[in-house]
């Protein structure tokens, strides 16, 4: 049977800062939106360089996923959002730490700003096993 849409929300992902969801569950696919580097308990952005951010990020991932029972394994598409393309290799290094092959899909953006002075951002799409 189809699982209907619906949001995911816990507490140990930093809630929603606006008008979203952590993420949605549809069918066989949930879409996680795109977490920058907030600490869950705080609400506050991380302190660190771009590789202590973008641990936050992928922990903040994590952590949705986890509320669904699944995991990075089965995260197909990602998408990364740089405000500074010269961190591409840092955030690269730390992001390969969490995922294994064959990895997901991906695309890196080059962007002007992100939510709170964050330096990454990463989103992602996963299949969820019935």
């Amino acid at each position: 049977m189809p699982h209907p849409p619906t949001a995911i929300q816990t507490a140990q992902a930093p809630q929603a800062i606006g008008p979203y969801s952590q993420g949605m569950w549809s069918g066989p696919w949930l879409f996680l939106s795109a977490q920058i580097p907030l600490d869950p308990k705080s609400g506050e952005l991380c302190t660190g360089d771009v590789a202590a951010q973008t641990v936050q990020v992928m922990d903040n991932l994590g952590a949705v996923l986890g509320a669904t029972g699944i995991g990075f394994p089965q995260v197909v598409k990602t998408t990364l959002y740089l405000v500074d393309m010269a961190d591409f290799a840092v955030v690269n290094t730390v992001y390969a730490r969490y995922l294994q092959p064959p990895y997901p899909a991906r695309s890196t953006v080059g962007v002007a700003a992100l939510p709170r002075g964050a330096r990454v951002a990463i989103d992602a799409v996963a299949w969820v096993p019935e």
